[in-house]
This record gives structure tokens, sequence and C-alpha cells, in this order.
């Protein structure tokens, strides 16, 4: 990124995190995403508990924030795997998101991602994922071979 750590910037380029109405709390070195609690998250209005679907896309794009933070990647990383463990129901109220890149290579990243809602001790969904880093000179090359075809 241009500007290392505009974070709601690099969101905001992203329909489906602008969709979840996904912010970025930033302080120092340190990064929170936040789900605010919108009617259209609920995927079971009887209980009610937030969309699975919902809490997946969070964790991934919490990911991908955090390796834009931390490696000043521009264009969003692709994922190449995402393995997400549902450990209890969300509620209909904000979730918060932190994630950890455990392994960092030149092309591949290995991020953990934990999402919580009134207490960060008992998360509510936890990931794994493995994501595909853009190369710089990578970044043009996608869009003229789209272009071209």
């Amino acid at each position: 990124m241009s500007e290392k750590r505009d974070l709601a910037r690099f969101l905001e380029r992203i329909p489906y995190a602008r969709f979840l109405g996904i912010d970025v709390d930033r302080r120092g070195n340190e990064i929170t995403t936040v789900m605010r609690f919108q009617e259209k998250l609920i995927g079971n209005p009887v209980l009610p508990a937030l969309h699975g679907g919902a809490i997946g896309a969070f964790l991934e794009m919490t990911a991908m924030a955090q390796l834009a933070f931390e490696t000043g990647i521009d264009a969003p990383p692709k994922p190449i795997n995402i393995t997400i463990d549902y450990l209890r129901s969300g509620k209909p109220e904000d979730t918060f998101a932190r994630a950890q890149i455990t392994k960092q290579g030149r092309r591949v990243a290995t991020v953990h991602v934990e999402a919580w809602q009134e207490d960060k001790s008992r998360p509510i969904a936890a990931a794994h994922g493995h994501f595909l880093l853009k190369q710089p000179d990578e970044e043009g090359t996608a869009a003229d071979a789209g272009a071209a075809t």
C-alpha cells in the first residue's frame, strides 16, 4: 500500500467487506476488526444467531487486513484455503477479531484468526488459512492479462 497502514481504504475496496460493515480499530501496532451488528447478518432468526457465512467472511477479511497491515501489500491476498471452527453461536451484537501471521514466506502466508463478542477469552469462531501474496510486479500483470481477453 502506498500508505502502509491505511486499512480502512484497503477494506473499502472489497465489496463484501463493505456489505458486512467491517471497521478497523488500530492501536499502535495492533489491529482489531469490528463487524457492527446489522439485522441482515442474522442467519437463524429463532435463536437469533449470526449467519455462519458472515462470521467466516469476517474472519477471512480480518486475515487479509492483518496481512495488508504487516506486509504493506496493496492488492488483497488470494485465499488458498481456510478452515473455520465455529465454537459458539454469534449473538446479535458487535463482533471483534484479531489475526496473527504464524508463518510468512515470499509468496504464501499462514494466518490464525479468532473472533469474539463480549469476552475475548470466549471466542465464537477461529480460522486458520493460507494466502497467496501478490508480488508488486504481478499486480499490474493480472490487470493487463484480464484486459487482453
